[in-house]
């Protein structure tokens, strides 16, 4: 049993009838293992392949760390999805200001898009890497990756969660694959739980992981997902629906957890204990593998698992684009118009780069997507917390105060690791020699993410949420005007004197009395007809124009004397609008043409090119076998 939900095109599953703990969470389990993808993308391999190769298992206990996080700021993200009805970009438009929403949105735009830029790269990388096909042809490639969603979107949701599970027991296997080649050393794994800082580098890379690890549209797209589950809406309820998805979290993210830690084990034990301490990327890391392990398999599980796990999260970042788009600014596009456009967005600086720095320079676009997403990830932290506090969201489900109290300290503890990140990451760029008025811009840009990250902060404890903005997808809360019903005084038909005239005729029938003018429409479209347009007098023009005179008699036999005919000439898309809106008719019928997909690209579907050119009602009569 299936409904549409509010906020995508995704299908909700019924979780009411499912009897049992197994059944019931079965029911539940998918939107954690789709936001997981994230925690496994390509902007993770880096910091972790850096990890491992410089300080061997001893910065386990961070991507731990990332990982508890992790689940959560998820489990908030989904109670808030649960409770309110609401996903987080929602949430945000219905309190903060339009303008504040509007730099939100923008925000969140721009880590949707540093993020498939690591996901286009990663992907692009894999490519280049297993089929040696130069990496800009690889990031080409990617560009075509549209089509795979427009397949996907048409699965449903509990097939899209198939597929995306898929692609991570892919990821997870390949990477069992390297750790059993590798052999690493176990008892240094158990010792790399516990908590060491070696030096400021390994700082840096550990808040290169941290930063890494939890992303900002995760949260937006979690909260939006926990919304394809359809639950009872009682206490009960809710509180089941709380609690597995927790487990859903706990699952998925523990296995997300599990792969960064092998990308880090395998960098560890294949490279720092060789002695190679500089491989901090994943070209390096792919071309050492061979030769340091002596096995020509584990560099092609390296890149299979690369691109799975970009494809994986190319398709979740395109559903996370559609919910901050859909909530902050109201629009909604076609989920292959939004991964086309958000796919060019990344390709464009990803082919900048390698033609005019090289390939070796991937690897850099690659770390500044990270810091990017690390500089947008409290926009996203601060509001989760801030709603799923507010008893005006979340009444009896708001969190209690131990809650919030850790929900702050960790959203304090990650805002204090990006700053040292992006502070890092700045002044490296200042001894680089980057020119002092873009380093200028950078700084003013930063001041006023400051700003606004303080009002954010600062804003709702002041306002106590007393005037929340009700907004829609449909921009329309209440019921419209309705005018005055008339009569249809003028009913035009457009023909192609196939099957599915009959079922035109019929609903116009249906639709007049015998007052009613009705025209009928036919368009000529040979070659003739288009280039000489009225003054041909061809064949089929006079073999069309009987056959509207037929259809006219027809038509009086019945009763019907005000019937008019009308021939035009050329691309009936420009033809009909033109006759209808001269005609100033009430009403077109149009019928069925029987066919879609690629016959629609072949033959051409009319109804679809003109129905923004004309200015009336339009009705498609959908062909039906006559009785016998």
């Amino acid at each position: 049993m299936t409904k549409q939900t509010t906020s995508s095109n995704l299908k909700q599953v019924d979780t009411t009838n499912r009897k049992g703990f197994f059944r019931k969470l079965a029911a539940f389990i998918g939107p954690a293992y789709l936001v997981s993808v994230g925690y496994m993308d390509p902007g993770n391999w880096a910091t972790d392949i850096a990890g491992g190769s410089q300080f061997g298992y001893r910065l386990i206990w961070i991507i731990l760390l990332s990982n508890i996080m992790a689940i959560l700021f998820q489990s908030l993200s989904s109670r808030l999805g649960i409770i309110s009805g609401k996903d987080l970009a929602q949430a945000s438009s219905s309190h903060y200001p339009k303008t504040v929403n509007f730099i939100l949105w923008i925000l969140s735009e721009i880590a949707i898009i540093s993020t498939d830029i690591a996901e286009l790269l990663g992907t692009a990388i894999g490519i280049s890497l297993i089929f040696k096909v130069p990496i800009l042809w690889g990031v080409v490639i990617t560009g075509f990756d549209t089509l795979l969603l427009m397949v996907i979107n048409k699965l449903g949701i509990r097939k899209m969660e198939a597929f995306i599970i898929l692609l991570i027991f892919i990821i997870g296997a390949s990477f069992l694959a390297e750790i059993i080649i590798s052999q690493p050393d176990y008892h240094n794994i158990l010792s790399g739980f516990v908590p060491s800082i070696p030096n400021a580098t390994a700082l840096y890379i550990g808040i290169g992981i941290i930063g890494a690890t939890i992303m900002p549209h995760n949260l937006y797209l979690h909260s939006s997902l926990v919304q394809t589950r359809k639950i009872d809406r009682t206490p009960e309820g809710f509180r089941q629906a709380i609690k597995f998805n927790i487990i859903d979290s706990v699952i998925a993210l523990n296995f997300a957890f599990l792969v960064n830690a092998a990308i880090l084990i395998v960098a560890a034990a294949v490279f720092y204990e060789s002695g190679r301490y500089d491989v901090g990327d994943i070209i390096t890391a792919h071309q050492l593998l061979e030769p340091i392990l002596g096995s020509n398999l584990a560099p092609i599980l390296f890149g299979i698992a690369l691109i799975a796990a970009g494809q994986s999260s190319t398709i979740t970042g395109t559903y996370a684009g559609q919910v901050v788009m859909e909530g902050y600014i109201h629009l909604r596009l076609q989920p292959w118009v939004r991964r086309l456009i958000t796919r060019l967005l990344a390709i464009i600086p990803a082919l900048f780069v390698i033609i005019t720095y090289g390939e070796g320079a991937s690897a850099q676009l690659l770390i500044l997507s990270q810091v990017i997403l690390s500089l947008q990830l409290s926009f996203a932290v601060v509001p989760l917390i801030h709603f799923v506090s507010s008893k005006k969201f979340m009444k009896d489900y708001a969190i209690k105060v131990p809650m919030r109290v850790v929900a702050w300290f960790l959203a304090a503890v990650i805002l204090g690791l990006n700053v040292v990140l992006v502070y890092n990451t700045m002044t490296a760029w200042l001894s680089s020699g980057v020119h002092i008025v873009v380093y200028l811009l950078v700084i003013l840009g930063i001041l006023a993410l400051i700003g606004l990250l303080v009002f954010i902060v600062v804003e709702p404890f002041l306002n106590k949420f007393r005037n929340p903005n009700k907004v829609s997808i449909h921009h329309l809360n209440t019921v419209p005007q309705i005018a005055k019903i008339e009569p249809y005084k003028k009913i035009a038909l457009a023909l192609d004197f196939s099957q599915s005239d009959s079922s035109v005729l019929s609903h116009t029938l249906h639709l007049s009395n015998f007052d009613t003018q009705i025209l009928l429409i036919h368009i000529v479209e040979s070659a003739g007809a288009e280039i000489y347009g009225d003054v041909i007098q061809d064949q089929e023009t006079e073999i069309d124009s009987k056959m509207l005179e037929q259809y006219k008699k027809r038509l009086n036999e019945l009763g019907y004397r005000n019937v008019v005919t009308e021939i035009g000439f050329g691309q009936p898309h420009l033809q009909i609008p033109k006759l209808v809106n001269d005609r100033q008719v009430d009403l077109i019928v149009f019928g069925s043409h029987g066919h879609r997909g690629f016959k629609d690209l072949m033959f051409g579907s009319v109804f679809d090119r003109v129905k923004h050119r004309l200015k009336v009602p339009m009705m498609v009569a959908k062909f039906t076998e006559p009785p016998m």
